[in-house]
């Protein structure tokens, strides 16, 4: 009996992990990310509009053939970032990029609000999202909004710990 759950277990652990394992998406570390990037990123709190048929999806049959992202036009309507808040309107065309990891792919619901850090390109702003969350937030909570506008101006800006 012992012997035939040693075997068991031990085939288990000799097989591929199927378990995505991301660190915990929080709000000041996408905001150190987005600092520390090449390309500049704005902040804003909105309501993001897209076409959700066009997420990719995941079949396992096909799986090698998901695209590693998906480019979605998109809209997202609310406020961008300053030093007195999320104070500055904001109301235009951006690209959504869905990323997928293998068979796991972002999500992303429109019509919900977002804290978006969007990527400034030459060919305009761009949400990122991956499996793990990516630069983008649905439906934040006050104190996620409070956190990133502490970092903006400069104060704490510690993410979670990791313990």
């Amino acid at each position: 009996m012992i012997r035939a759950l040693l075997v068991w277990v031990l085939a288990g652990l000799s097989g591929p992990a199927f378990a995505l394992s991301c660190l915990p998406h929080d709000v000041a570390r996408t905001f150190q990310q987005a600092a520390e990037a090449e390309n500049a990123y704005i902040v804003v709190h909105g309501a993001l509009q897209f076409d959700d048929t066009r997420l990719p999806k995941v079949d396992m049959a096909t799986q090698p053939q998901t695209p590693p992202e998906t480019l979605i036009p998109a809209q997202i309507t609310g406020k961008a970032l300053s030093h007195d808040g999320f104070t500055i309107g904001f109301d235009r065309k951006i690209t959504l990029n869905v990323q997928c990891f293998g068979p796991w792919c972002a999500g992303a619901t429109s019509g919900t609000y977002y804290l978006a850090f969007l990527e400034k390109r030459a060919d305009g702003y761009r949400l990122s999202l991956t499996p793990c969350g990516g630069f983008g937030f649905g439906k934040p909570s006050k104190a996620m909004l409070d956190t990133v506008k502490a970092c903006f101006r400069g104060g704490p800006c510690a993410p979670a710990d990791l313990r």
